[in-house]
């Protein structure tokens, strides 16, 4: 009796044990999506690696984990979290894709290759085009990838010795006698990656390679400025004005917002007393973006920086603005396709040579980030890898030159101190076996010829070739057609020989549908000279036209017309959009349209139609202001009548429903 007592009870405690070990593992799960979502992957894996004890499903924590991993930029601790989400069967789309990129950080290229081919063929239809985009990208960069890892150059590399830390050290530039870099060394820890926030430092340029082979720097490393160092923010990536007196960096990351959208780039001048002023933000910021890693032009005319600010490639690209003789900042340009890829592009830098260097993982390269060079002549800009020992499977970033044959640059590539690095690089005489090789000699040069072709069809389900089409492909450069056709019976057109580096527009018309103008570029579209093995390449790029039926009463919607909320000004993303209706109108000049403009459902009826018909009124002024007479246009406000999302609950379901639409009154 007693023993049967005492195996009960044993029993009982076991399963009570039990039951608090699994309350105790999903309560460390869910308290780390909490930091996962709220960006503090650090403080995340803490939580995720106390799940792991207990029975959560082996799917979500690994991906959680792997993803955590991978947005703190640890990319290799991520690969066997991946391979465990993976064989469980994981359902997230991205899985594969990501785990690809972590693979090739590690140099492993068969591996990333194989995932990514799954990953595109396997695509749901919801998947990002950028992303789709450049997944199908890197699957031909990974099948040339031995034709990329021949180019090697005759460069000596060295750490920087005593300058490096287990932390992270970057972004290396050089002022005077001094050199100027980012660390991770400030008392406050930045809950992203679990190290120290970064700030500003400088040490006196470095002296000769010590007996170890390492550069090293002549002392410690002391803050920049007091001025500029905040302690509860990341701090780094400094541009200096030729003569040394005028500084932009970046600054934000405070861990309050996740992804990093309020960093913004900051102006710090130098006073006659050799003090830096307080940091200004600079207007040019985008206050809902990443803006970061600025760089000067020779001349002190233009600034380069880096930004995932909205209308870009995908991804972070880099912009260029201008500085007038008042120090007034010009509105910024995207640098455009040749140099913006689906990917991210950081760390601009103009050389001694007057070439743009950039870091990139969205062109052919060996790693995560790679550093390539940008030249242009013609008209065509050409991007080169810069090969081995700049580039490697690691990420490869922040190169600068004191002179024109040697510099610094930043990695953490293995063998280093930990995580990012500085390395000094020479080219030649050959002092390092180990890192030294011939550049092969060059191959004949080849020659690419593109063409565009394409099909016209009507937008119904499914869609019908159109044939008697009227198809015009203009060189956006002289308003004037390369090239005229008429559609046969399949809907099709072309082909046509395009030029590099031109913009086009191809205008498509036909009786009883609305005039249509499709953009294309070249830009980005050149083939990577790593690509090509045969003397003469053919190419074609294949264009699908889609014209809408004009129907008198019917309705479109216009893309990305959205409002702020209570307000009724066009905001500039609203303007792109409106200019798209206007070139609609000039297209068809007999067309007569309503603008109808609908709120949410957050205010009384009558505000909504008040501000609803404000909306509307300011939209059809705003064409008017673009040359469109307004006899052809009205408007009416719809308020709340006719939601898209009831009983909307998020922001973004909020803003689907203050749109605006169009339509089509008279033909």
């Amino acid at each position: 009796m007693k023993t049967n007592t005492l195996s009960v009870l044993l029993v009982a405690l076991g399963l009570a044990f039990t039951l608090t070990g699994c309350n105790s593992a999903m309560q460390a799960y869910k308290k780390g999506v909490r930091h996962f979502d709220a960006g503090e992957y650090n403080l995340a894996l803490n939580q995720f690696q106390k799940a792991s004890t207990g029975t959560i499903d082996p799917a979500r924590l690994n991906y959680y984990t792997a993803e955590s991993y991978r947005l703190s930029n640890r990319f290799g601790e991520a690969v066997p979290y991946y391979q465990k989400a993976i064989e469980s069967n994981t359902t997230e789309p991205d899985a594969r894709f990501n785990y690809a990129y972590a693979l090739k950080s590690q140099g492993n290229y068969a591996a990333a290759l194989e995932q990514l081919q799954q990953f595109v063929a396997n695509a749901p239809k919801t998947t990002a085009k950028a992303t789709l985009n450049k997944a199908k990208q890197e699957v031909e960069t990974l099948k040339a990838i031995d034709l990329i890892a021949k180019n090697k150059s005759l460069i000596n590399l060295k750490n920087m010795g005593n300058l490096n830390s287990p932390g992270a050290e970057f972004a290396p530039v050089v002022r005077g006698e001094e050199l100027i870099f980012t660390a991770s060394r400030k008392e406050q820890t930045y809950k992203n990656n679990g190290q120290p926030m970064l700030g500003l430092y400088k040490t006196k340029l470095p002296q000769n390679p010590d007996e170890t082979g390492s550069a090293v720097a002549a002392g410690a490393p002391e803050l920049f400025s007091t001025n500029v160092f905040q302690g509860n923010v990341n701090e780094g990536t400094p541009a200096f004005t030729k003569d040394g007196k005028t500084m932009i960096f970046a600054r934000g990351n405070n861990g309050k917002r996740k992804g990093g959208l309020d960093v913004d780039l900051f102006i710090s001048r130098l006073g006659e007393n050799s003090t830096w002023s307080e940091p200004l933000r600079l207007p040019i910021s985008d206050s809902l973006a990443w803006d970061g890693s600025p760089a000067f032009s020779g001349d002190g005319k233009t600034l380069y920086f880096a930004s995932n600010r909205a209308g870009g490639a995908g991804g972070i690209d880099l912009y260029r603005t201008s500085i007038d003789a008042s120090g007034r900042f010009s509105r910024p340009v995207n640098m455009g396709r040749d140099i913006n890829t689906p990917g991210d592009e950081m760390f601009p830098y103009v050389g001694p040579d007057a070439k743009l260097y950039f870091a990139s993982d969205g062109h052919p390269g060996l790693g995560k980030l790679d550093v390539f060079v940008a030249t242009r002549s013609g008209g065509v800009t050409r991007v080169e890898n810069m090969g081995q020992p700049i580039n490697s499977p690691a990420d490869d970033f922040g190169l600068v030159y004191t002179d024109p044959t040697s510099g610094y640059m930043a990695s953490n590539r293995s063998g280093g101190k930990g995580d990012d690095d500085i390395y000094f690089f020479q080219e030649g005489p050959e002092r390092d076996t180990t890192v030294i090789v011939q550049t092969p000699p060059a191959s004949a040069p080849k020659t690419v010829h593109y063409f565009i072709a394409g099909t016209v069809s009507a937008n119904e389900t499914p869609t019908t070739p159109l044939d008697s089409a009227k198809v015009r492909i203009l060189d956006d450069a002289t308003g004037q057609p390369i090239a005229e056709a008429t559609t046969g019976q399949p809907g099709t057109f072309g082909k046509y020989p395009l030029q590099e580096g031109k913009d086009y527009t191809i205008l498509a018309e036909r009786k009883g549908y609305l005039t249509h103008r499709e953009p294309f570029t070249m830009q980005g579209k050149s083939i990577p000279p790593v690509f090509l093995t045969k003397p003469v390449t053919d190419t074609t790029f294949n264009v699908a036209i889609v014209l809408d039926k004009a129907t008198l009463n019917k309705t479109f919607v216009l893309d990305n017309i959205y409002y702020d909320l209570d307000k009724y000004n066009i905001r500039p993303d609203a303007a792109d959009e409106l200019d798209k209706l206007v070139t609609i109108l000039k297209d068809n000049p007999t067309l007569k349209i309503e603008l109808g403009s609908h709120t949410d459902a957050r205010a009384s009826d009558a505000y909504n139609q008040k501000l609803s018909q404000n909306r509307a009124k300011s939209a059809v002024e705003y064409i008017v202001s673009k040359g469109i007479d307004a006899d052809r246009l009205t408007y009416k406000g719809y308020g709340e009548t006719q939601l898209i999302v009831k009983n909307a609950k998020t922001e973004e379901e909020h803003q689907r429903n203050r749109r605006t639409e169009f339509k089509i009154l008279e033909l």
